[in-house]
């Protein structure tokens, strides 16, 4: 009975609730005395201490009031990524595009929206958001050919992605050679990450090594390099990260955590380690760039092997994978350490 009650009016009913809607978020947005610059402002602040939900209400009460301001549509369309919230984060970029297609950063985030709902996919539609992908990274770069994150991205899809999908390493050598002829240090780590793509690590070291020692510009670049150190127990190329990191940006918090990894690598300085990543477990952000919480965890039962301490040891791999269940580091730290 609900269902032919209901069956009728529903296309009424849908326009009354969306009218309603626009009129309280029109109505907050006013109340908040804001503007729209404000409101942007406002919605980054929470978007950088990790309150994602806060700066998704913002910013939609702000693109009521301004509907074709695409930097409240970028913004949210990072906010809604950072949530997961990836169908959201495709429209939302999507609309960024649409209101100024001629940005290579929207076409650049708009790519990296299809690319990590192309990573939770079905294989057939994986291959369609994948293509979609490449196209808005090659978009980017076109528009911009000094947005090296967005050449980055393009150079990594054509390093790892089949033909069918549009990859291909030829591609990616002509990509390289590019992007080498406008920043060392960019050059060097496109390289090394294509054969981290391939795992070719010996080469990849060497051109990670080459990276760090050009000046790089870029924290995130920097510290990617230091992702790659951390899974695989390099310490030396650790201190190194940290030290260029602290050069870019000395508040990002990837520096200390890095810095934790190497010390509890070396067995020194742990009780320095322990607490450097429990407050980053309390007080730093969830951030996809970032170590993830599990990450986070995996290390505090690395040190606590290091100190013979089993039982915690155990208890931390089990948080880890609790929080990550595919997280193949800890999975492999805590076989092994039942195995003792």
């Amino acid at each position: 009975m609900l269902r032919n009650i209901w069956a009728v009016p529903v296309r009424i009913n849908k326009v009354i609730w969306l009218v309603a809607v626009m009129f309280v978020c029109t109505g907050v947005f006013a109340a908040s005395g804001m503007n729209s610059n404000e409101a942007i402002e406002a919605a980054l602040r929470a978007y950088t201490v990790g309150d994602y939900a806060k700066a998704v209400q913002i910013l939609q009460s702000a693109s009521v009031a301004e509907p074709g301001n695409a930097e409240i549509h970028l913004l949210l369309a990072k906010s809604f990524y950072e949530m997961e919230e990836r169908d959201r984060a495709i429209a939302s970029a999507e609309q960024a595009v649409a209101i100024d297609p001629k940005s290579s950063v929207y076409h650049e985030w708009l790519g990296r929206t299809y690319g990590e709902k192309a990573d939770h996919a079905g294989w057939f539609s994986a291959l369609s958001l994948a293509k979609k992908a490449r196209r808005e990274f090659a978009t980017a770069v076109d528009l911009n050919e000094r947005n090296f994150s967005a050449m980055q991205a393009l150079i990594e899809f054509d390093c790892s992605a089949p033909g069918i999908a549009g990859g291909g390493d030829d591609k990616a050598a002509n990509e390289i050679e590019k992007i080498a002829s406008l920043d060392v240090a960019e050059g060097h780590y496109a390289r090394g990450n294509c054969r981290r793509q391939k795992k070719d690590f010996a080469e990849a070291d060497a051109e990670f090594t080459k990276a760090l020692a050009s000046n790089p510009k870029s924290a995130d670049l920097v510290y990617d390099i230091g992702d790659y150190a951390m899974k695989r127990d390099q310490p030396d190329r650790l201190l190194r990260v940290v030290e260029a990191g602290e050069k870019l940006d000395p508040k990002d918090p990837r520096g200390p955590f890095y810095l934790a990894a190497a010390h509890i690598l070396r067995a020194e300085k742990l009780t320095e380690a322990e607490q450097t990543i429990r407050e980053y477990l309390s007080k730093v952000p969830r951030r996809n760039s970032y170590p993830s919480p599990a990450m986070a965890h995996y290390w505090l039962g690395r040190l606590s092997e290091s100190q013979k301490a089993k039982d915690s040891a155990i208890h931390e791999y089990e948080i880890a994978l609790k929080l990550e269940p595919k997280n193949r580091y800890a999975a492999e730290a805590l076989k092994r350490i039942k195995k003792q």
